[in-house]
């Protein structure tokens, strides 16, 4: 197995369906593709491509790390006791392990992502 791993934008392969939790869920009715493109074991390390469709949900971050670049579409990150910051494709930010607040899919996202527990 290649220590090194290719991102195909264009042609991730077969994603992974799921639908936010029900206690997380506060409007609409999200849905999320995921492309893990790789995971190191039980090191906490996930890397891979997600898509969410409009939608507003609770993020709570627990012990988890995780870095972004937005591909496509609008999400609003809104940090509990914070300003509501619009993240657009092209934008990278990083939500530490105590991000607690909500994420709003205004347009349908797609975001590369590397996520450590």
């Amino acid at each position: 197995m290649s220590a090194l791993v290719a991102f195909d934008l264009a042609n991730p392969g077969a994603p992974k369906h799921s639908k936010p939790a029900p206690d997380r869920l506060i409007s609409g009715d999200p849905s999320y593709r995921t492309w893990e493109n790789a995971a190191a074991g039980q090191t906490g390390i996930r890397t891979g491509i997600w898509e969410a469709t409009p939608g507003v949900t609770r993020s709570i971050k627990g012990g988890t790390w995780e870095f972004c670049t937005i591909l496509s579409g609008v999400v609003l990150l809104t940090e509990d006791g914070g300003e509501t910051r619009r993240f657009t494709a092209g934008d990278t930010f990083v939500m530490r392990p105590d991000f607690v607040g909500t994420w709003e899919t205004v347009e349908t996202v797609r975001k590369v992502f590397v996520a450590v527990s």
